[in-house]
């Protein structure tokens, strides 16, 4: 049985005006909206933001699909670390007597899980997952690395919530630097500062604190302590509704994880480590919507013309 997430009041009450107001699309599952129009022309006005402040990185662009290789998910690590957020795609496997008692129970609403099969394809979880084998399979890195940006992505994490930031299916807007280890600390540092300019432009009054990944289990909780303990990853939150502000952009230092795992190398034979960044537009979004209003057209004006909305 899927466990739906708690939300407070607040973040109910903003979810029915969204809904109300067309913003968002009930989609009929917790946690999985369609996007009115109006919804849309903010988040694309804050993807386009977010691409001026990362013009100076001269990033390599690469896109990748909403899913990817099972193989590569597992190769990860993933599926160990993160296994309750995880989703594989199944297919249907059997003849034309199994294709009709599926359809059967699907028309009832019945199980008809056993007429599926695991897939080779999961659904995509962060926008820097693809990355790594994508840059694994090249030549050795210069020594000065490279950043990679993966675009804003739909990604997926199985945790429904009433709670309109919490979504299930949402866009990341990931960049990825790769490269000797202070080049990446750096790069992670002022990518810091500069997040935290781009939503204190917006007028959200933003707030960082070293943070922690949704670790699964006991083995997860010792991670988590040593990624805070490092200080491996910074989130930038604000307001969205809850008694607690929400993450709306994080900072990963992964050191060589990655590159160890999918074999990615520098030509001059030194280490390599990896950082990502990733900004949730949808819940940039929502926090726009929630502290200055569902009226677009009525949002202060130099806001508005921050954001190319006038």
């Amino acid at each position: 049985m899927t466990v739906i997430g708690a939300a407070a009041p607040a973040q109910r009450q903003f979810l029915a005006e969204l809904l109300g107001g067309g913003l968002l699309i009930d989609g009929g599952v917790p946690g999985i909206y369609g996007r009115g129009a109006g919804f849309e022309r903010v988040r694309r006005a804050v993807d386009a933001l977010i691409d001026e402040a990362a013009a100076g990185d001269r990033a390599e662009p690469l896109r990748f699909p909403p899913v990817m290789s099972r193989h590569h998910l597992e190769t990860s690590g993933y599926p160990a670390t993160f296994p309750h957020l995880s989703a594989t795609i199944f297919a249907f496997d059997g003849d034309e007597a199994q294709a009709a008692e599926q359809s059967r129970r699907a028309t009832c609403h019945e199980d008809w899980s056993e007429h599926q099969r695991m897939s080779d394809v999961v659904l995509t979880p962060a926008g820097c997952y693809p990355v790594y084998p994508a840059i694994a399979e090249r030549e050795p890195l210069a020594p000065d690395g490279i950043v990679v940006d993966a675009g804003g992505t739909y990604v997926f994490r199985h945790e429904p919530s009433h709670d309109p930031a919490r979504m299930q299916m949402f866009h990341q807007r990931e960049i990825v630097r790769i490269g000797a280890p202070e080049a990446v600390t750096a790069w992670r540092a002022t990518w810091l500062q500069r997040a935290l300019d781009i939503i204190g432009a917006l007028q959200l009054e933003p707030s960082h604190d070293v943070a922690t990944d949704p670790f699964f289990g006991r083995q997860g909780r010792i991670l988590a302590s040593g990624q805070r303990e490092q200080a491996l990853k910074f989130e930038i939150a604000v307001a969205i509704g809850g008694e607690e502000p929400t993450a709306v952009a994080s900072f990963n230092y992964h050191r060589d994880h990655f590159s160890s795992r999918f074999g990615i190398h520098r030509a001059d034979g030194g280490p390599v480590h990896t950082a990502c960044l990733g900004f949730g537009l949808e819940r940039i979004t929502l926090a726009l919507l929630f502290h200055h209003g569902l009226e677009i057209d009525r949002w202060d004006p130099e806001l508005r013309g921050l954001l190319r909305l006038t």
